[in-house]
């Protein structure tokens, strides 16, 4: 069965703090058109996306530099159930993992999604980008805004520094994460096809036995 994992884009989504705001404009209408058309605003890194290497990086590698390989493939979802606002999370059970796996750490947190409390998420260490590097993996995806802090004074973002500037790729946003029903399953998370782009919303799909 197929698992939708991404948040409704929707005029007024939640994004970053800083980032473009996402809208929807009308540009033409059945009524006096003949036809429907929507202009959409947003940035790329709205809703449920993914980050490409130059996101962080001058001169590394934009979406469009990537092989579709990249997107698609076996996942394994770790849980780290319940942690607290602001919680550092230094330790995931990585048994099984290798190269050929796209991690994906469901916290929970994404029911905060479009509430203040969404921004106090917890956040991964970056012994954890180390250690995913250490085992192969090149894509890792998050139920958070971020998996570094957001907010503060801070730009420093280390897990987006290592993971990112490794050539890895990093899903945010991800939700329904719960749905899923074994830890085990096919992940898919394909960007728009954007010119030389830092990062781009994705229709993130679990496809699992169910």
């Amino acid at each position: 069965m197929l698992i939708d994992l991404s948040h409704r884009m929707v005029p007024g989504l939640q994004v970053y703090p800083g980032d473009p705001e996402v809208t929807f404009t009308s540009a033409a209408t059945v009524a006096a058109d003949g036809f429907a058309v929507t202009a959409l605003g947003l940035g790329s890194h709205s809703g449920t996306h993914v980050d490409a290497p130059s996101h962080f990086v001058d001169g590394a590698a934009t979406l469009d530099g990537l092989d579709l390989s990249r997107f698609h493939g076996q996942a394994r979802m770790v849980s780290v159930p319940e942690p607290p606002a602001g919680a550092t999370i230094d330790d995931l059970d990585l048994d099984g993992v290798d190269g050929r796996t796209i991690v994906v750490i469901a916290t929970g947190w994404s029911r905060h999604f479009g509430t203040p409390r969404y921004l106090s998420h917890p956040h991964l260490a970056p012994a954890v980008a180390h250690r995913l590097l250490e085992l192969g993996v090149t894509a890792v995806g998050v139920d958070l805004m971020s998996p570094d802090p957001t907010g503060g004074c801070s730009t420093s973002l280390p897990f987006h520094q290592v993971f990112l500037g490794a050539g890895g790729v990093i899903y945010e946003n991800l939700t329904n994460l719960a749905a899923i029903p074994s830890a085990d399953f096919t992940f898919f998370g394909l960007p728009l096809r954007l010119g030389a782009c830092d990062g781009s919303p994705v229709r993130a799909v679990a496809l699992a036995d169910g």
